[in-house]
């Protein structure tokens, strides 16, 4: 078990567990029970690599959180919890730290959070700039307007948007290409599509979004990185004065019901 490369199961287990808190011999003997079955601790010591006086700190550690139980029998031998019962364990722990963390933050956040954020802010990554996009989304009252390129496009985001339709949200998405419109308008029927105000195939840009006429965001992508992910960049602004708010609101305008339509309404 010295190999942990993400293509091993024994090592990514281990991995896993250590995030979860385990200590390196908890995880290792676990997982090796686990392979095991049942086993001793001179058993688990030859197939973890860890040493036998060790095992039985290790199964104390494992007991305390409920995941091996122990024999009575000389020598003594242990039994794991199964992957259903060890994942549902730490998925209520998440789940509860989630939430610890949650109302604790709340308490730190102003009451009122600030309508206008003064200048143009900048967030890096697919996922953060995800998380942005569907925050913006859940806050919405009234409409989003919201463009995109296929690949940009994931289950959180289309959840988030057929949420906000089902609150009677108006969604408006514009048809970059078939499949995009296709997707989005099956995960909610009630969103409205138009003609993109750009034609993007030969661009970076990834995505632009206007929610309730007072937050924008537009993205650029761009996959030169080593690892050959998409590598996604953002800029966003609040507030009617926001200078990023104030330019894409213009273009909206504009384009949308050929000038007459007004987000602000």
């Amino acid at each position: 078990m010295t190999d942990e490369s993400p293509t091993d199961p024994e090592g990514t287990a281990v991995e896993t567990l250590k995030l979860f808190g385990l200590s390196a011999y908890a995880a290792r003997t676990y997982v090796a029970l686990a392979g095991l079955g049942s086993g001793t601790a001179k058993e688990v010591s030859e197939v973890s690599e860890v040493p036998r006086t060790r095992v039985y700190d290790a199964v104390e550690e494992l007991k305390e959180s409920g995941l091996v139980d122990v024999q009575q029998s000389s020598p003594q031998r242990f039994w794991p919890a199964s992957a259903e019962t060890t994942g549902r364990k730490f998925e209520r722990e998440s789940i509860d730290r989630i939430e610890t963390l949650r109302e604790a933050l709340d308490e730190v956040e102003p009451v009122y959070r600030r309508e206008e954020q003064r200048g143009v802010w900048t967030v890096h990554g697919r996922e953060a700039v995800t998380d942005r996009v569907v925050e913006f989304v859940e806050e919405a009252e009234e409409e989003v307007v919201y463009m995109t390129v296929e690949r940009l496009l994931d289950d959180d985001l289309l959840e988030a948007l057929r949420r906000a339709s089902d609150r009677g949200v108006a969604v408006r998405v514009a048809g970059l290409s078939p499949s995009v419109e296709t997707t989005v308008t099956e995960a909610v029927p009630a969103a409205e599509t138009f003609e993109s105000l750009w034609t993007w195939a030969d661009t970076p840009s990834g995505r632009v979004m206007m929610v309730d006429g007072t937050k924008t965001l537009a993205s650029a992508i761009t996959d030169g990185n080593p690892s050959g992910e998409v590598s996604e960049t953002a800029i966003w602004g609040t507030g009617e004065a926001n200078s990023l708010v104030a330019i894409l609101k213009a273009i909206f305008t504009w384009r949308l019901d050929n000038g007459e339509y007004d987000p602000s309404e």
